[in-house]
């Protein structure tokens, strides 16, 4: 049975992305008491740091999925997380396996959901559970109501709550998860080019008032796709001219949290976690 208090220190595999992500995860896993981390890390991508607080590393080059099950067999890992961000387009890149070009063909439509989803089958008949990626960093999840930088002005939260309506929706669709918004008008809309970028483009038309959302999708896959706001997030917002950050509850992994916050507290952001009426109110 997974998921038993006893079963919890042993066996945890750690797919480590980009970032700082999969070093925060690895900290916190050592925190909750598992003693043998057996990571993979990818050559190029991931953080030498995470050396230090594995028990043993692999270092492949990303579409190397044989070597990743096997690795993980030999290791005698039965659950695992995927931390940090591994670029889906460089994922069948570099020299991709003989196993990684046999589950692509099998694949209709390739995108982040359909091969990650596809290697989480691959973990399961390996025996690995593929964990969400938020394990162990439950702490790290955004509160609800406000916590961080300026209380909320009235106007701000009537925006707040039109743009949370509004993210959702774009969300269901599938465009993308953040939106930025100004007096009930939507500036900026996430597509494909990631939250940074609507940053630029909608803070800019909002000079200095704008709202930046950011939710999860409907149908989100916890265990490899997590709404992140970190510290690039607030930097970012605060060169764009925007003065409100508004994430989900409970579904959004503030990087390194306690930074973030005082960093907004410094440049005067503040940061709201909102919930939706219904199903997780």
């Amino acid at each position: 049975m997974h998921g038993h208090e006893g079963d919890q220190t042993d066996g945890l595999g750690l797919i480590a992305g980009r970032g700082v992500y999969p070093v925060l995860v690895a900290r916190a896993a050592r925190r909750a008491g598992v003693d043998g981390l057996s990571t993979v890390a990818f050559v190029g991508e991931t953080d030498p740091e995470i050396e230090k607080l594995s028990r043993r590393v692999e270092w492949l080059r990303v579409g190397q999925l044989g070597s990743l099950l096997r690795f993980f067999r030999r290791s005698g890992v039965s659950r695992a997380v995927m931390a940090g961000a591994v670029a889906p387009s460089h994922l069948f890149d570099l020299r991709p396996d003989l196993k990684a070009l046999l589950l692509l063909a099998r694949l209709k439509v390739r995108n982040a959901a359909t091969i990650f989803g596809a290697i989480a089958e691959e973990l399961r008949g390996v025996g690995v559970l593929l964990l969400p990626a938020t394990t162990y960093l439950e702490e790290e999840l955004a509160p609800a109501g406000h916590f961080g930088g300026p209380p909320l002005r009235p106007r701000q939260k009537e925006d707040a709550e039109f743009g949370f309506r509004m993210a959702k929706e774009i969300a269901r669709l599938d465009i993308g998860q953040s939106l930025v918004v100004k007096q009930g008008t939507v500036l900026a809309v996430e597509a494909f080019e990631g939250t940074d970028k609507t940053l630029e483009r909608g803070g800019g038309l909002g000079r200095g008032k704008a709202v930046l959302i950011k939710v999860s999708k409907p149908d989100q896959d916890f265990r490899f796709d997590v709404p992140v706001i970190g510290r690039q997030t607030i930097e970012m917002a605060s060169k764009s001219g925007v003065a409100l950050i508004v994430c989900e509850a409970g579904k959004t992994l503030i990087l390194e949290k306690e930074t973030v916050v005082q960093l907004a507290q410094e440049l005067g952001i503040s940061l709201y976690g909102m919930q939706e009426d219904g199903e997780n109110a």
